[in-house]
């Protein structure tokens, strides 16, 4: 008998400080709907916000062992080690045995599944996680580190191929399409021994599928939520988990991908850095696309060195890719000694009345860049929804014929659609009226090669034009406001956080230039970032 208890107060004395397994039950939202029925918004007036498709649970299952046995003790003291802090800084912790990647990878896993478990505090911005990422992180601690991204965890759009983990743009027709091969930007992260800790959350298809709806919305991952203001601002999308799970930190990066919009507009929303490159800088082969012509990936990160970072880590030629090339690595040191009088800044004098923008171009005045403000004009781009239709007709099927699953039973969008159609509640709740013009386009190959000449012609004949005759080097706007120009002139983009409006919504500013300038636009956000410091993260996610 006394064996026996002394065997129980073991037994207990080691399992108090287990954690009990969160279940996560879909709850009745009807009253959360109902509250933001009347949202000034109107695609925020959600009709879903849990994902009814998929269990939620499957997440965190595979780590249930290492969740009950894991110290929170250890999970709080690391905190001050990693939260909001930058890359440099992390390794250097791990350098000093303060930390390592295995602790690293475990305290993000931990953090992503108490808010994601949390019905007060949840964002959706996870779909999957990399199962195996604890073993390879214990790996990466045996080894001597060779770059400073090395063993980092970041956090991969659910459009991009990710080998033996599901690539589902969100969407319940892909929810099986298990892939077996990496994506070519994924292949490059894995070089420089990155890690890959899990998916993310999407607006469905990239946002070219419904319309109106919720940016941030798919069957698979439900309503991502904004953690500065669950419910109240827009996630942004479609990179809309990119933005959301940065910005709570829970990976030191993520990748995004952008047509028009998509990775700077989450970054604005999210108080991120985003870049979005030259088309065919960063390859596209193994992404589910929209466009051929428009599509690119980034990285978004919560300050421009990084960003800089993972971009070097990204670019590559990919004889696969129509339009890759070999772009030049960011020279960092001429980011951080960049001469900010030899550049000239112009903007729409239409920013003028924005007090947060005023403030930043004084910011910018301060550190000796010279500005200009001119007269909007206004440019038709007749073509470019035709574009993004007729594109899609063809590069998603050959996505699903080259880079997915081979069982896949749908084969173009019109089986998509068919699918769809089977249970319009369960995978449209609010419809696939872009997918139906999609079935329908009629525009011939040669059309659509002219047309995405004149296109990027006109685009960039009137962007040119605008800094030839102001005589300045870069454009500065608000958010994704100069999205669509940027991206029919193949011209990169920079967008940085320059600070929050009166109701804590976060706003960045955003740098445009002629393409293949990337070093261009990290010197200039690197150097306003030093300036202005803008940056917080969300009071509720620290």
């Amino acid at each position: 008998m006394k064996k026996f208890k002394v065997i129980l107060m073991i037994f207990l004395s080691t399992s108090c400080n287990n954690n009990n397994i969160i279940t996560w039950e879909n709850y009745d939202e009807v009253d959360e709907i109902e509250y933001n029925s009347n949202h000034e918004i109107e695609r925020m007036r959600y009709k879903r916000i849990q994902s009814i498709f998929r269990n939620k649970n499957d997440i965190f299952e595979p780590f249930h062992s290492f969740i009950r046995s894991y110290d929170t003790t250890e999970y709080d003291s690391l905190k001050k080690l990693i939260l909001n802090k930058d890359i440099s800084f992390i390794q250097s912790q791990i350098l000093n045995k303060n930390l390592s990647y295995e602790k690293l990878v475990k305290f993000f896993i931990y953090r992503i599944y108490l808010f994601e478990m949390d019905k007060e505090f949840y964002l959706n911005s996870i779909i999957s996680l990399n199962p195996n990422v604890i073993d390879q992180a214990k790996r990466m601690d045996k080894k001597e580190a060779t770059n400073l991204l090395y063993g980092m965890p970041i956090l991969i759009k659910d459009n991009i191929n990710v080998k033996n983990m599901i690539t589902s743009a969100g969407a319940s027709v892909l929810s099986n399409n298990l892939v077996d091969e990496d994506a070519f930007v994924v292949e490059q992260l894995k070089e420089k021994d990155i890690l890959i800790l899990g998916k993310l959350n999407m607006s469905e298809w990239a946002y070219y599928f419904c319309r109106p709806c919720p940016v941030g919305y798919s069957s698979i991952g439900g309503q991502t939520l904004n953690p500065y203001g669950r419910k109240k601002f827009e996630s942004g999308g479609s990179s809309s988990g990119s933005g959301v799970s940065i910005a709570a930190n829970f990976a030191v990066a993520a990748l995004g991908s952008e047509t028009s919009g998509s990775i700077l507009s989450p970054s604005s929303k999210n108080s991120l850095v985003g870049l979005k490159p030259t088309v065919g800088s960063i390859s596209r082969t193994g992404v589910i696309p929209i466009s051929s012509f428009f599509d690119t990936v980034g990285p978004m990160t919560k300050n421009v060195y990084d960003n800089a970072l993972i971009y070097n880590s990204l670019i590559g030629f990919d004889k696969n890719d129509e339009l890759s090339f070999l772009s030049k690595k960011i020279d960092l040191n001429k980011m951080k000694n960049f001469n900010t009088s030899k550049v000239k800044i112009g903007f729409s004098s239409e920013y003028l009345n924005n007090s947060i923008f005023s403030n930043a171009v004084k910011d910018l005045n301060a550190i000796g860049i010279k500005t200009k403000s001119f007269e909007p004009n206004k440019i038709i781009l007749p073509y470019f929804r035709k574009i993004l239709t007729s594109d899609m007709k063809r590069d998603l099927p050959k996505y699903i014929l080259e880079h997915a699953n081979k069982d896949l039973v749908i084969k173009d969008i019109d089986d998509i659609v068919k699918f769809n159609n089977e249970n319009i509640i369960l995978h449209a709740p609010y419809n696939q009226h872009l997918f139906n013009e999609i079935v329908y386009d009629t525009v011939t190959d040669s059309s659509l090669v002219e047309m995405k000449k004149i296109t990027k012609v006109e685009a960039n004949k009137f962007l040119n034009k605008i800094m030839d005759d102001n005589d300045f080097d870069v454009f500065i706007s608000v958010d994704n406001d100069m999205a669509g120009i940027a991206a029919a002139a193949h011209f990169p983009a920079l967008t940085v956080p320059m600070g929050y409006q009166k109701d804590g919504q976060p706003t960045n500013i955003t740098f445009i230039t002629r393409s293949f300038k990337e070093q261009l636009l990290y010197n200039l956000g690197y150097a306003y970032e030093k300036k202005s410091k803008k940056r917080k993260s969300p009071k509720n996610y620290n």
